[in-house]
């Protein structure tokens, strides 16, 4: 309510400055051109231009605001990290970060089926210099493009291909590609199921610590960055209790996982934040 009154008063004060510096100018008003500005109407259609273009200034910064609160303008420096919360004994870690340089024992990343020049095409897809599947590919010489175009991996909807490039080539050990099927019928609800896909693999793997890169704003997808982002945790910690509860039950064992680091480009970082919060508090 504050906020509301400290606008209204700010707009009185333009609206009384623009009133007196035209009552004050009246007399001085000199003729254009076209004689726009010699009759009484013409002085006030210049008074509300004038008016509705000040308006319009401040409507325009507020809205660009309340984008930058909202992450879609804001930008976050590369190598940002933050533990946005604890499941369990895992840390859940949010990083500005690509998943070509991210220094992690495996790193997670997602793909659609292939289309012509999917990822490289923008838009839609990110540019490239924003584009951490673009950085990824060209680390691996092509690689992942290759292997799409041509049939060797697919990216039907949970598909996986597990990889260990050059040391060197990439920061990971491992790179794990899991598929999201076809980019016309995407819904991050199944990102729920490949957030648990990536944690049975990490476990199956005996890592302590694995990065997630969704990578659907890098294929040119629009997507709710938090809701996708929150979705990970959630089938990725739920895939996690469930193997937790088979240990318990001596039905099986695996060592534990300190830390899911889930990567988000930097516009992107603040929102992906509050879609992880929101799901680390549905296991509390």
């Amino acid at each position: 309510m504050k906020k509301r009154i400290e606008m209204k008063a700010k707009r009185l004060t333009i609206y009384t400055h623009l009133v007196t510096n035209i009552k004050l100018n009246h007399m001085n008003i000199s003729v254009t051109g076209n004689g726009f500005l010699t009759s009484p109407f013409g002085k006030t259609k210049l008074f509300f231009i004038a008016l509705v273009c000040v308006l319009s200034s401040t409507t325009i910064k507020t809205l660009a605001q309340k984008q930058s609160i909202n992450g879609t303008s804001l930008s976050t420096p590369p190598g940002t990290s933050k533990i946005w919360g604890k499941i369990d004994g895992v840390n859940i870690e949010g990083m500005v970060q690509g998943p070509a340089t991210e220094i992690t024992p495996l790193q997670v990343a997602c793909v659609f089926e292939y289309t012509e020049g999917d990822i490289f095409n923008s838009p839609p897809a990110l540019p490239a210099e924003l584009n951490g599947m673009v950085h990824l590919d060209n680390a691996l010489k092509g690689l992942i493009t290759d292997i799409r175009k041509t049939g060797r991996f697919s990216g039907h909807a949970l598909e996986t291909l597990l990889m260990t490039p050059p040391k060197g080539m990439i920061s990971a050990e491992k790179l794990l590609l899991i598929g999201l099927g076809d980019r016309n019928a995407f819904n991050p609800e199944l990102l729920k199921a490949v957030g648990a896909v990536s944690m049975r693999e990490a476990l199956r793997l005996g890592v302590t610590h694995y990065a997630f890169a969704s990578d659907i704003k890098d294929a040119g997808i629009a997507s709710p960055t938090g809701l996708v982002a929150g979705n990970v945790v959630r089938g990725a910690m739920s895939a996690y209790r469930t193997q937790a509860y088979l240990k318990a039950n001596g039905m099986g064992s695996f060592t534990p996982v300190t830390k899911l680091t889930l990567l988000a480009g930097m516009s992107f970082f603040n929102d992906a934040g509050e879609g992880i919060k929101a799901a680390i508090s549905e296991f509390q």
